[in-house]
């Protein structure tokens, strides 16, 4: 069973109330370029669910200021596709969480699609999110290389897409569906708006089979519950990365904490 699959379901048999999934996106080679393992094991020690490691791209487009910011300074650290490879060769020693790559599908094309494949099964990475490849183009000419290797790909959708569109993408899922929380790039958020609220509401009426977890906009406690109320977990990305960029990875438990159980934080 995918790993992604896996921790899904250990949540939803979690008690009478599932337990709601926190995952956390960064940039690979952010703050500076031997810090992705640390990072990926300081969020698994932290109680993190499932971890995006952001590959670093010259021009990506859905990405707010914040992790724009991050992928220009991991590409001029000396980031690559095979860089990152490499330093999640031994990986699966040291980690047991659902590990994605995040990132755009030029890059991933340049590689060579059935070698990158290969390779993330090689390493053990369970998915990818490919914001900027259309779900038609995938159903057609890719989705027989990514299951040969059993990677999940992780689709967007976003309070513009169709009913008839999201049922689609619902039909040929695996994993989980990425419920984009607003149609803007991404970017922390103190707290979600009525338009939200009737789009997790508009999505949860369409009772789709496959798990959908939000992300865009979750900075906090306060929008980390308002965003799980109707689905089954949450990604931190833009917070994360600009939390990582002021403090060192050893604060990173802190973080995590504070977004899972604020309220028992000791008072200073």
């Amino acid at each position: 069973m995918n790993r992604i699959e896996e921790k899904l379901s250990i949540h939803a048999s979690s008690g009478k109330e599932p337990k709601k999934m926190l995952s956390i996106y960064f940039t690979a080679g952010y703050p500076q370029l031997d810090d992705t393992v640390s990072v990926i094991k300081t969020l698994e020690a932290s109680g993190v669910d499932m971890i995006e490691i952001g590959l670093p791209f010259s021009d990506p487009l859905a990405d707010g200021p914040t992790i724009q910011e991050s992928s220009t300074q991991a590409l001029s650290n000396g980031m690559t596709t095979e860089k990152l490879f490499e330093q999640l060769t031994s990986i699966r020693k040291e980690v047991e969480i659902p590990l994605l790559i995040m990132g755009y599908f030029n890059p991933m094309l340049q590689y060579g699609i059935e070698e990158f494949c290969k390779r993330c099964a090689e390493i053990g990475i369970d998915g990818l999110i490919i914001p900027d490849l259309p779900v038609d183009v995938f159903h057609r000419e890719y989705m027989e290389t990514f299951d040969k290797y059993g990677l999940y790909n992780v689709f967007l959708i976003t309070p513009q897409t169709s009913d008839e569109r999201i049922k689609y993408i619902d039909s040929i899922s695996n994993g989980f569906i990425y419920m984009v929380s607003s149609a803007s790039t991404t970017g922390a958020k103190n707290s979600f708006g009525s338009q939200q609220d009737a789009y997790f509401e508009r999505i949860n009426k369409l009772q789709l089979k496959t798990p959908q977890i939000v992300g865009f906009g979750i900075s906090n406690y306060e929008t980390f519950v308002k965003a799980t109320a109707y689905a089954n977990g949450a990604i931190v990305g833009s917070a994360f990365v600009k939390f990582l960029k002021e403090n060192s990875i050893a604060k990173i438990p802190d973080f995590i904490y504070q977004l899972k159980e604020p309220s028992h934080l000791p008072k200073n």
